[in-house]
């Protein structure tokens, strides 16, 4: 069978990726392009330019072009779609093309959405509908990552204790990436609580949606594996200045460490009694565009097969669930048990109650 594929949200040609888009839409499409299975035919963006050099970029005829993505769904009648749009319209297309009756799968790309009753109803519709919802946390193929996933199950630092993680730019952009490889290294286990504060003194908008400057957070799965994260979007942010590590799981008998800023690979292990660190050789980064490919592929495959994708869902919502939770932790002041009962995004709600004031961007006061 050959699946009919089309994207949502082309955006610009990716020569210069910022904060408002890295033209995802290009790099999903290149992922579709590597399969025999798939076939791109159809392609949508509110600016009109960007979806016609998009379908030119990828052969797709001048009658899959779309401005309107309703339009497309009802002309192109697609099997599979890549949402590619910000964050704040997930959810609504997301669900549009759930309730299409035409879609069989969407893979959309990270944050889920940018509030919490938006990520639960997109879950609900997918499974209400039986479409297979999946998201863009490619993070987990890299090799480093299964590897590190391999010696914990294998018992190499005895019992998971607690994961760590350092996330650049914000818990809801970057630590979406962050939470989700928690997830998976406790097996996908809920959690069940959630402290947190947060600071938003500049204003940081990551492709239209809020983040934090800096937040610390602390949880507990339901199996008994606490977390700690923090967020630091400041110019040391980004190499691990506090954790020391992208993320680092500590059990009962050593710890390992994924992305150490001290380290000359992304993998290294220290088991008890142990003088220092062991590299470990897996010939991966944490950060390739080859992951997303690996991540498309998965979906593709769960979807011939029938078989529940790890990118599903259900899967991401554990993630989400702690970070709304955090934002909630923050503006209760205290501890936030799960599940979680909110709808809102607690982050936005106190921006604009006023009880956070984040001041302008010195790059955006002109713009």
């Amino acid at each position: 069978m050959t699946y009919r594929v089309a994207v949502v949200g082309t955006g610009t040609e990716p020569e210069n990726p910022n904060r408002d888009g890295y033209a995802m839409a290009y790099h999903h499409a290149d992922g579709y392009e590597r399969l025999d299975e798939c076939e791109l035919v159809a392609c949508a963006d509110i600016v009109e330019e960007n979806a016609a050099a998009f379908a030119d970029a990828y052969d797709i005829d001048e009658a899959g072009i779309f401005t309107d993505y309703a339009t497309m769904l009802e002309t192109a009648e697609p099997d599979v779609v890549s949402l590619c749009v910000p964050p704040s319209v997930h959810a609504a297309i997301a669900v549009d093309c759930i309730r299409s009756g035409v879609v069989e799968a969407i893979h959309c790309e990270k944050p889920m959405a940018d509030t919490y009753g938006g990520a639960r109803l997109m879950a609900q519709e997918a499974l209400r509908h039986d479409v297979q919802l999946t998201f863009n946390h490619q993070r987990r193929f890299s090799q480093a990552v299964r590897t590190a996933k391999s010696l914990l199950d294998d018992g190499e630092i005895g019992r998971l204790e607690r994961v760590e993680f350092q996330a650049y730019a914000g818990l809801l952009d970057y630590g979406s990436h962050s939470f989700d490889l928690c997830s998976y290294f406790v097996d996908e286990t809920p959690g069940s609580w959630v402290l947190a504060q947060v600071d938003y003194g500049e204003e940081n908008r990551l492709f239209g949606t809020h983040n934090e400057n800096r937040a610390i957070v602390s949880w507990e799965y339901e199996n008994g594996v606490h977390g700690i994260g923090v967020s630091d979007s400041s110019d040391d942010g980004r190499v691990g200045a506090t954790i020391g590590c992208h993320n680092r799981l500590c059990g009962s008998e050593g710890t390992i460490e994924l992305g150490a800023a001290d380290a000359d690979a992304p993998l290294r292990i220290r088991r008890s009694g142990d003088a220092g660190w062991e590299t470990v050789d897996t010939g991966d980064g944490l950060h390739d565009w080859e992951y997303l490919y690996r991540a498309i592929a998965e979906t593709v495959r769960c979807l011939e097969t029938g078989t529940e994708s790890e990118l599903g869902a259900k899967n991401a919502l554990n993630a989400t669930e702690l970070i709304f939770g955090a934002y909630e932790s923050a503006r209760r002041r205290g501890r936030v048990d799960l599940p979680l009962d909110i709808e809102d995004n607690p982050l936005v709600s106190m921006v604009d109650s006023g009880a956070l004031r984040p001041e302008p961007r010195p790059d955006t006061e002109d713009s």
